[in-house]
This record gives structure tokens, sequence and C-alpha cells, in this order.
């Protein structure tokens, strides 16, 4: 693993005073040193149920490190191997709780949180048990006592959204395999192979060949994670061909490479919690492993090896998505957080097919007309470039009732939905706030968390609108939008239009995110600024 320098933070209790530190390689460091830290199975454990199949490629091995259940280290090799959970009751009952000060949709805002957070001196952590949450840091806030002295006086401030999760455990999650007879229970569990290369299979999937080595490791949530230790080039190798598409052009493919390259760098720090980096869905990049690797996949990895995007030598925050919907979104349009200069909204056309300057798209007269507009835009003609989603009241009840739930909202308990409208935009277009009357009350569901609330949008590029039946009577909404995912930074489908205009992957990186450079990766580049 590349060695990282973290130049210092000290948070004084209560007094907000935080030192900002930089994540930067130390000068010996190269990009053919980097490995990287996958967690490709989260939260292993959950259910008695849950299995994992792991073995190696034929004539080779794993090899096996762990410490027994008695405390022995242990060394094995097997070809095989299945790793399975069983219920391992405690002589005593434990008491697991932990004060979760705030709940959020993404890491970025979850970020963003932990820092307000910080700055009146409450030492935090972000994790992901489901959604994105900001914690009381257990090591600090380490008995009941303290955890409850805390929520009180954040209650008696006039903190509402911090709570308590507590539970008595009388049993907890134990890994273990069984090999030759012998059924083997562990806490940690390293495995790794001759040719650095090892098949893992979960059930109702197909077994995926992985490069590096693998670990089981405990997690914050009381379960475990498999993480896949890897190269950062050979993680491209199962990264981009899935995100960018095996049938995209070259200089899509390159710039799609090189902004992976610079959102793996970037985000490292995603996971601190649970001592990994990455994950292996969505809410990082899809990964896959060496399954599924493509030639010209390959070959563009190979020519832009160790090359990353930068602005003013940081590592940008290489935000990217499916379809934008014809127009790019600023960073605070999505997520809270402080601009970044170089993620601006951009109209997503080679053409001047509207003008910001002149019509915002924060009036919702111009919105609507731009949602109107289909032809001329890089994503023109792509299946989630402009959407009507209906869902009924029903739907709409039950979608709304499960997030507030999830948020320990207290407007949970509502029956009906009586009116909503989208009551704040961006000069984007994207929704900032979505406000829903209730028979219990307002809700107001701001940027993401629109999109989080109710399953029919797919971006927060839409409007409302009611839908009637012929007594007047409220049925439910449309969703009309346009786009898929938060629409910041590169458009897939938008850069395979401008590859096939000729533009290459420099120019489109360009377009996506002004004012930045390519440059290969070097020890003054700063990976990311608290």
């Amino acid at each position: 693993m590349t060695t990282k320098t973290r130049i210092g933070r000290k948070t004084a209790f209560w007094m907000g005073l935080t030192c900002s530190f930089l994540l930067i390689f130390t000068p010996s460091a190269k990009a053919k040193d980097v490995e990287i830290k996958v967690g490709i199975v989260q939260r292993f454990g959950e259910e008695v149920t849950d299995k994992v199949s792991i073995a190696s490629n034929s004539g080779d091995s794993l090899t096996l490190r762990f410490v027994d259940q008695n405390g022995q280290p242990q060394t094995l090799q097997t070809n095989q191997l299945t790793l399975e959970i069983v219920k391992q009751p405690l002589s005593n009952p434990v008491l697991e709780e932990r004060l979760v000060l705030s709940d959020h949709a993404t890491f970025e805002t979850a970020e963003d949180s932990a820092k307000q957070w910080e700055a009146l001196g409450i030492e935090v952590e972000v994790t992901q048990p489901e959604r994105w949450q900001v914690w009381a840091k257990r090591d600090v806030y380490q008995t009941p006592l303290l955890r409850r002295w805390l929520h009180q006086s954040l209650k008696a401030k006039g903190y509402k959204d911090p709570y308590l999760e507590t539970a008595l455990v009388s049993q907890k999650p134990q890994a273990s395999f069984t090999i030759n007879g012998v059924r083997y229970g562990l806490n940690k569990l390293d495995i790794t192979t001759g040719t650095n290369q090892v098949r893992v299979t979960k059930p109702g999937q197909q077994p995926r060949l992985y490069g590096g080595s693998l670990r089981l490791q405990p997690n914050s949530y009381g379960t475990y994670t498999l993480v896949n230790q890897v190269p950062l080039e050979t993680y491209l190798r199962g990264v981009v061909p899935h995100e960018i598409g095996p049938g995209a052009p070259q200089s899509a493919t390159k710039a799609q490479t090189i902004i992976a390259r610079t959102y793996a760098l970037r985000n490292l720090r995603r996971f601190e919690a649970d001592n990994y980096e990455l994950c292996a869905d969505t809410h990082c990049q899809v990964y896959y492993g060496l399954t599924g690797t493509i030639a010209r996949v390959d070959q563009a990895i190979a020519e832009t090896k160790g090359l990353v995007l930068t602005y003013q030598n940081e590592l940008v925050d290489a935000l990217y998505s499916s379809t934008t919907g014809g127009i790019t979104a600023p960073f605070s349009d999505v997520w809270n957080g402080e601009e970044r200069p170089y993620l601006r909204a951009v109209i997503d056309s080679p053409n001047q097919v509207w003008d910001l300057s002149q019509q915002s798209l924060a009036d919702e007269a111009a919105f609507r007309k731009f949602i109107s507009l289909k032809d001329g835009f890089n994503e023109t003609g792509r299946n989630v470039f402009r959407w009507n989603k209906q869902s009924s009241l029903e739907q709409l009840n039950a979608d709304l009732k499960k997030y507030l739930t999830r948020r320990k909202h207290p407007l949970a308990d509502f029956n009906t939905i009586q009116a909503m409208g989208v009551t704040k935009r961006s000069p984007s277009g994207r929704v900032l706030t979505l406000t829903v009357q209730t028979d219990k009350g307002i809700i107001e569901l701001h940027k993401n968390e629109a999109r989080s609330a109710f399953g029919p949008p797919r971006s927060t590029l839409f409007y409302v609108e009611p839908v009637y039946n012929a007594n007047k009577q409220l049925l439910g909404y449309a969703f009309v939008g346009g786009g898929f995912g938060h629409g910041v930074g590169l458009s897939q489908y938008g850069s395979y239009n401008l590859a096939n205009l000729g533009w290459s992957a420099e120019k489109i990186l360009e377009f996506y995110y002004p004012g930045t450079v390519i440059q290969p990766l070097n020890e003054s580049i700063v990976f990311w600024r608290e």
C-alpha cells in the first residue's frame, strides 16, 4: 500500500478548533505502487444464511491466515472454501450503542455535515450502515454516560436530528468455514494465492475473478466486510468497461478511465470507519474485478496509465453520471458543501441550444420549456434523456413513509399526502426544495433527498403534476424530467456523442470540467483538502 501523509487534524472538544489536512503522495510514491482496498461484500453476516464461496484458479491454491477461536495463529491451504455465519451466544449480553448525529442519502452531504459537527468541537466519523450517517466518534464517546451527556447537550442547544441507537445483544454473527471436517471460527481472515487471482461467488451471482488478495474483516455494524486489496490499474480493469459500457468510443473510454482513476484516489477516505477505502457499487464506482474485462478498454487504461484530472494541482472531485438531461449541475445543486469551481452548469450540447445567461432554469416556466426540448443535445435519443413517470397516491405515501421512518422523522406516522410541488429550483434546473403537504404537517425535501424519498424521479431535474380523476380527486403525481443520476460532471452518454464527433479525451474532460488539467500522478498532487 502506498504510504500517504495526513497533515494533522486536532479538534478541541466543544471549541471548534480544527486544522485542515491534506492527503498527498510521499516523495517515494509512484503510480505503479498504489494499491486500494475495495469492499466487495459489505455487511456480510446481516443474515444468518449469508454465504460466500472463494476458490483459486486451476493449478493454484488459497493460503489462509487467521487466528482461531482459541487465539492460535493458523495457516492453511485449500483450493476452495465457503464462508458462513454462525450465531454465537455471548456469555453476557453486550450493550451496542451509537449516537447518530445526522443521516444522509450520500457521502458528500454526510461529509459536509461531519465538518459542521467538528466545527462545534465534536469528534465524529462518517459511516454507512445503510444510508450514510455521521456518528459521534465511538473511541471518544466510549461510555453510555458520555453519549447521553452529549445527546442531552445537543438537545438543549436546539438540535433535533441526533438520536441514540441502542440494542442489548445476546449473540453475534461469527464468520466460519469448514475444511476437512473441521469448522474454524474467526474474526479476521487473509486470503492470498500464488497467481494473485481469486474467485468469489455470492448466492445467485456468477463467479467473479478478482486480482490481488482478500481479507475478511469486522466492520462498524457487528458484521463483516470482504475486502479486495488490488493495484489501482488492475482495479480500473474491473471498473471502466462496466461504467462506460463495452461499446463506448475510444476517446470516451479514455476520458472515463482518467476520471475513474481520479475518483478512486480522491475518495479513499469514504470507509475509513470500517478500515477500507471504496465500495464496489454505485455508491462509489461499479467494480466487477477481472470478470468482463475488454481488450480495447485495457488498451485505454494502459495508454492513460497514471493520468489524473486536477484543478490547481489537486485531484478534482471526479463526479460523473449516466445522463445529465441536457445540463450539468454544480456540486451544491445536489449536495451540501463548498462549490467546486470546475463543476459548473454546462449545457450538454456541442451547439447553442439554450442560453443560461438569458433564461435561468430557476424560473419554473423556463424550466418546463427546457424539459420539453429533445433535439440537439449530446444525449438526444437516449431512453433516460427525457421521462414521464407516474405514481399513485398510495405508492407515494408508502415511499415517503419508508423514507421518513428510516430517518426517524417525527412526521413518519402521517396518513396521506395532500399536495406536493417544487418550491425552489437552482439556475441549472435542479430541485432544491420539494415541499410535501401531509395531513400531519409540511415536509421539505432538499436536493438529492427529493429523489431518495420517492421511486419515480431518476434525477432531481424534474417537475411534478397532480393526476386527478373525473371528480377532481387526487390520484397521484406525474414526475416529468430528464437525466439519470446526479448530473454533476461528465455525462457518460454525452461523452459518446462528443467522441463520435471526433473530440479527444482531453477535449471531452475540458468540456465537462472547465479549467482542469490532465497530468501524471506525482508526489506534489494533493488528493483532497478538508
